[in-house]
């Protein structure tokens, strides 16, 4: 089916999602490249007439406070793979957690859906078949080797080097391999910057998961990788080379390394490899500096202080414990000037869809895991207390809050290792909006900051 046609049917179905995904399955066979190839000018010529007509409209507006607080809220960026609403969570090209659960391609017997779906829906927003899926997580599978010199180095790391810290120079380290600063080099025209950012991409993903995986075999245990297994997905060999081959571990990898992928651009790590990557950085440079904002407790380390905050409630009240007796606990939490670590967003004012697939899954594979009864009577508890607290805009659990738990329960009991974990998730989000970022060229990133006698100028304040 051609795209125009395609386009033609999809005026006529209107909002029939069902038949309109149907033929969106069936109009492209092709590779993910070639898609590519056929999405990007139609991309590029509806923005060129969309700024055409509308290129003065005013957004939004900022205020001081939106200054002085983080940005939040500015509508400033332009991101194409997820949009995160307040109320109703994250989409990805459209497409909710559960959406994506029922209608992106599972493993034969599984029921998660595989992050090679996601990947190929968050580059061309289209739902891919399994055959398009199984060719991408061959096509990784066949570019996953490491270069030499990049796996001595993960080698010689002291095990006393945060794990993070080893991510992010073994991904600088690989950039000795990038097709994109080779072309740049060489003198490409911009036009053509998109396709070595997409190749370097699906490179860097390929080799995330031996990466990942000899940071931890080399940290934790005798330093000793399986080898890839072609036959096997991306998830699946990422969870054998780090020593995992139990299914039930293999479905959560599955869904975790989807539900971590992307959150729309202003996160930290999407918004840092945006931003490097718009000073034409290439993608291994952009995607490493993205790893070290990741790495923050605000930021990706917030599933470890969700441990640690557990850890220590338990340690403090013993095994059960009572709605009464952990309303206290939280109150002095509170009471000490320190947050519930897990609840809370700085955009969502709900409770986060990715807990809530990680709750389902708990509830169908771990329901009398002492950790999660816990998890489970704090979500209970918590809301209300933040609610009566008054200074909480959401009270409600985010991803952090029970990722770890899970990850325990299957003896991967690191945790100064998971945000690796969430940052070999990231790189499909931020490195299929980078694809796009070259595609239509976007330029260097350089708002205009102030300073505070020049915005009290600004505002007429009288202090």
């Amino acid at each position: 089916m051609s795209a125009t046609l395609l386009r033609k049917c999809s005026n006529v179905l209107g909002s029939n999602q069902n038949s309109l995904l149907k033929m969106t399955r069936a109009a492209s066979s092709c590779g993910l490249k070639e898609r590519l190839e056929d999405l990007i000018p139609k991309k590029q010529a509806q923005i060129k007439e969309f700024r055409k007509l509308a290129g003065n409209k005013v957004v939004g507006e900022v205020t001081v406070d939106m200054m002085y607080g983080g940005m939040r809220g500015i509508k400033g960026l332009v991101t194409e793979t997820s949009v995160l609403d307040p109320e109703e969570g994250i989409r990805f090209r459209g497409y909710t957690i559960p959406e994506c659960q029922e209608l992106l391609p599972h493993a034969p017997g599984g029921e998660e859906p595989l992050p090679e779906g996601l990947f190929w829906l968050l580059v061309t927003g289209e739902i891919p078949t399994e055959e398009q899926v199984k060719a991408v997580s061959a096509e990784w599978a066949a570019r996953a080797d490491i270069p030499s010199h990049v796996a001595n180095m993960i080698k010689n790391f002291p095990s006393t080097l945060h794990p993070m810290s080893q991510l992010s120079a073994a991904v600088t380290a690989l950039q000795s391999e990038s097709k994109f600063a080779k072309a740049y080099a060489e003198g490409v025209h911009k036009t053509k910057y998109w396709e070595t950012t997409y190749e370097d991409a699906m490179d860097l993903i390929a080799k995330l998961p031996p990466i990942a995986a000899a940071i931890y075999r080399n940290t934790f245990y005798d330093g000793h990788v399986a080898p890839i297994d072609s036959s096997l997905d991306w998830s699946a060999n990422y969870s054998h080379m780090m020593g995992f081959t139990d299914p039930q571990f293999i479905e959560l990898m599955r869904l975790y390394l989807t539900i971590h992928s992307d959150h729309e651009g202003g996160n930290v790590s999407a918004h840092t490899t945006h931003l490097v990557g718009s000073a034409l950085s290439d993608p291994y440079l952009s995607f490493a500096a993205g790893m070290n904002g990741l790495a923050g407790p605000l930021h990706g380390l917030a599933n470890q202080e969700v441990l640690v905050w557990l850890t220590k409630l338990q340690e403090q009240l013993g095994g059960e414990v009572s709605d009464s007796e952990l309303r206290d606990f939280i109150w002095n939490t509170l009471a000490s000037g320190q947050v519930v670590p897990g609840y809370g967003h700085a955009v969502l004012r709900k409770t986060d869809p990715r807990y809530t697939c990680q709750r389902e899954f708990a509830l169908k594979h771990l329901p009398d895991n002492a950790i999660f009864k816990l998890v489970s009577q704090l979500y209970s508890v918590v809301p209300d207390v933040l609610l009566e607290q008054g200074k909480a805009k959401n009270p409600w659990p985010n991803v952090d809050a029970h990722s770890g738990v899970l990850l325990q329960h299957y003896n991967l009991k690191e945790m100064s290792y998971y945000t690796v974990m969430f940052g070999v998730s990231r790189a499909l989000g931020v490195l299929s909006s980078l694809v796009w970022d070259r595609a239509l060229g976007l330029p260097l990133e350089r708002p205009k900051s102030m300073s505070t006698d020049g915005l009290i100028k600004l505002t007429g304040a009288k202090l």
